[in-house]
Formats: structure tokens, sequence, C-alpha cells
């Protein structure tokens, strides 16, 4: 798959070049011709011999834009200076920061925020623990909790590295539903210490975002978490996903002239976000799906699948023919494809053998599990998770609204009916005259999707 240049290898490059009419012009044809895309030039000095440019450009990785600033180099005349990553600066210092909502100019500020005044407050919440919620940062306020084992396309990197991803999920809680959400990376990979970690800070939280833990270890870990916690805990790749994959599909489906309960669905990933996505879609009415992971089609009696597992349920509720075989074999005459596994698994002649009006969803990320271009060939509607094709399945069409509903709603569950509402309000996000093939999903800037979502939450929790 072609890959386009993108603003996360975004460059700016300083540059001295001879003061003539061509001077910037030649530059960026070289970018240009190099694949690269010219999104800024800043000339900060010129004089009759010289003149300084801050270019700017989007390349497709790390190594196309080594190889456009050493090209730069070569030009006669020109002197590169520093150059700058874009994404990198974007970093620096972290994403985050915390402000008091109350100044403190005098003795009396002080005395009113911390000592003496506090004290009236911490006895009035050892009196009455609920009051936590009305007097202290708990009201508006969720953990985003991570051990780092399955982060984005990286996978086990740990809690460290892992940390620029809690902090930007962090910073989409805040900028799309104004809540205050904090990162907490573990650097544990044990089950029961995450268990106890949690619920050992979960007083100063009115809700926990489980995020990037690997599977099967996530199930088990949101399974005891919820049951012991009285406070709402969110799996976002397994509920998140879940919740928009139902959402896109439902419009889908209009586009398309068919009814969710009459579709053969092939879904390929059994992890965790494959598992969600399949039990909010049977909730929302699927009958038949055939699931598949890296050892072909899930069945039961499947040597390799242990009893009492995510695959043996899988292998319970799908597949009622008992077909083996591949993906590929698995696909033909289907109706629906969603991956959620890796990339490159399809290819055009595969979607060609669906049924009239498919529908594909190739999700994995960076690489979906087919080209959408290809996909397109055949296909009636296509969406993937990247930014940089129509139909992006992006969970942070759901999270926010999801807590924020939760939080209004002061929530100490999540049920499977509010996940069903907080799907149909996304997807009525779409008006019915803007649904078509490219548009099923709102935008992410969309004003008014996580308000629709949280009101949708709230309602649902009766």
């Amino acid at each position: 798959m072609a890959i386009a240049p993108s603003v996360q290898y975004s460059i700016t490059i300083r540059l001295e070049a001879p003061a003539k009419n061509t001077a910037v012009s030649e530059l960026t044809s070289i970018i240009e011709k190099m694949g690269g895309s010219v999104t800024a030039v800043d000339v900060n000095h010129s004089d009759s011999e010289r003149v300084r440019v801050d270019l700017t450009c989007a390349c497709t990785n790390s190594d196309h834009a080594t190889e456009i600033v050493e090209a730069l180099k070569k030009v006669e005349g020109v002197v590169v200076g520093k150059v700058s990553d874009r994404t990198f600066l974007a970093h620096l210092g972290g994403k985050l920061t915390i402000e008091s909502k109350l100044p403190i100019r005098n003795r009396d500020d002080l005395s009113l925020i911390y000592t003496p005044g506090v004290a009236r407050i911490c006895e009035a919440i050892a009196k009455d623990p609920s009051d936590a919620r009305r007097l202290t940062i708990k009201r508006n306020t969720i953990a985003v909790v991570t051990d780092g084992s399955a982060v984005l396309g990286l996978g086990n990197i740990g809690p460290l590295a892992a940390l620029p991803v809690m902090e930007g999920k962090a910073a989409l809680f805040k900028r799309f539903a104004n809540i205050d959400a904090f990162p907490i990376c573990l650097d544990t990979q044990d089950t029961d210490e995450i268990v106890r970690t949690v619920k050992a800070i979960a007083p100063v939280f009115a809700g926990i975002n489980l995020e990037d833990i690997s599977a099967p270890r996530c199930f088990e870990i949101e399974a005891r978490l919820r049951a012991e916690l009285d406070i709402p805990v969110f799996h976002d790749d397994q509920h998140g996903t879940a919740i928009v994959c139902l959402a896109a599909l439902s419009n889908a489906l209009k586009v398309v002239g068919k009814r969710i309960e009459d579709v053969h669905l092939v879904l390929s990933g059994a992890g965790a976000a494959g598992t969600a996505v399949l039990k909010l879609l049977f909730a929302a009415g699927l009958k038949n799906a055939t699931v598949a992971d890296q050892q072909g089609v899930i069945y039961a009696g499947r040597e390799d699948i242990e009893e009492g597992s995510n695959l043996a349920w899988v292998a319970s509720v799908t597949n009622k023919a008992g077909n083996k075989g591949t993906l590929k074999e698995a696909i033909v005459g289907a109706d629906v494809f969603i991956g959620v596994s890796a990339g490159n698994l399809l290819v055009a002649e595969d979607i060609a053998k669906m049924n009239s009006g498919a529908i594909v969803f190739a999700l994995a990320n960076p690489n979906p599990e087919i080209d959408p271009a290809q996909a397109a060939l055949h296909a009636a509607v296509v969406a993937t998770g990247r930014s940089d094709f129509p139909n992006q399945i992006n969970n942070v069409l759901a999270f926010p609204g999801v807590f924020r509903g939760l939080l209004d709603a002061g929530a100490t569950v999540i049920t499977e009916n509010m996940l069903l509402a907080a799907a149909k309000a996304l997807a009525t996000c779409v008006e019915p005259d803007e649904l078509n093939a490219s548009y099923i999903v709102p935008s992410v800037f969309h004003p008014d999707v996580a308000q629709r979502v949280a009101d949708a939450v709230r309602l649902a929790k009766g």
C-alpha cells in the first residue's frame, strides 16, 4: 500500500540559500519530487545575498525525512541548519499540566484551601464518604491505566514507553468531554498486582479506563475490577472499539439496504477488540458470524482452544456450520468483513468473492488488513482505523462521551444497555441526508458527538 506523507512525520528545516527569485521554489520542487509535501515556507531573514527559510514538510516516515534533508544538503549554495521533528516538539515536557482552580493570593486563601480550613472538609468526608464526589476532584477525574503490554501497533513496550499514549488519551478526555484524566502506567504485568494496585488508588477517581493491556489478561483484570470496585471500569480497546464499530455498521447497513439480523459477518481477530465487537454486535441483533485468528477459522473442537478460554466462548457462539480453513476461504459469500488483527491479509480478489453490497472495515493500524483503495474496487462501503481515509473508526468518538455520561449519572457500573445506547447515539450523529458510502461515522470534531453519547449513556442508566 502506498503511504502518503503524514503530519506525524512532519519536519521543519532551517536553511540558507542564495537570494534569487527561484531560491525557494527550487527547494520545494526537490522535496515534492522526492514524495514529500511542503506545508509551510517562512522566510525569517533576508538580505541582498542570502535568504534564511524555515521550510516545513510532511514525510512518509523517519527514513524519508532523512533522505529529504540529505538531498537538500547537496544543493549548491544551500546550507542546512537545524532540523526539527514537529512530533517530538509537540511532546516536549509532556502534554499535560495540573492547575489550581482557586487562586492562592494571601493568608485567607491559604486558610480556605489548605490548613486549617481543609480539615473541616476532611471531617465531612470521613462522616459521609459520598461527599468526596461533591467536594474533591473525584467527581470529574478518571484514571487511564496501562501496563504497556499491548500499545497501539507497538506491542509490549512497557509502562514508561506507554506514557506518551496515556498522556494523549488524557488530553482527549479533556478536549472532548472536559474530563480530568490522569495517566497511570504500572510497572508490572502481573494480573493480581494490577488489580490490587488499581483498587488501592481507586478512591481518587470516579472511573477507571483500562488501556493497552494484552489479551487474555485484560479480560480477567476488567472482570475482577468491575466486581470489586464501586466505580465504572471501561476497557477502551474492547468497548470503545465495539461502540464505534456498531455505530458505523448500523449506518453502513442502511447504505446497502441490509439488516444486521440477515448478514453473514466474518471477523478477523479474536483478541480484546474482536471479542468485544462480536459481543456487542450479537447484542444488537447479529445472528451469523465466523471468526478467524492466526490459526485460521475458529471452530468448536479446534485442538489449540482451551476449555473455558475466550476462544472457547467464540467457538461456541460462531461458525454454527463448523467450517474450517483460512480467512480467505471464510470470506467467500460474506456480507460484512471486520478486521481487528494484522495488516495485509487480504487482496481485492478476496473482496470480489463477498456478496454484493459488501461492507469492509479494515481496522488494523498502521497497515489495514487490506489496502482501502483495493477493497473499494469491490466493496460498497469501506472503513479503516486511519485518519487519511474516509470513515475512520476512531475510539475517540466513544470514550469521552461514555465517561461524561457515566460521571454525570454518578454510575457505579457500565452495562450492555449503556454500550448499545452509546452506539445508537453515535450513529444518529450522521443525519439521514448526510449518510452515504463515504460518510457513515461523524468526524471526531463533530460538535455534538460527545454530548449525544453522554446523554444516551446517562439515560440508559435509568
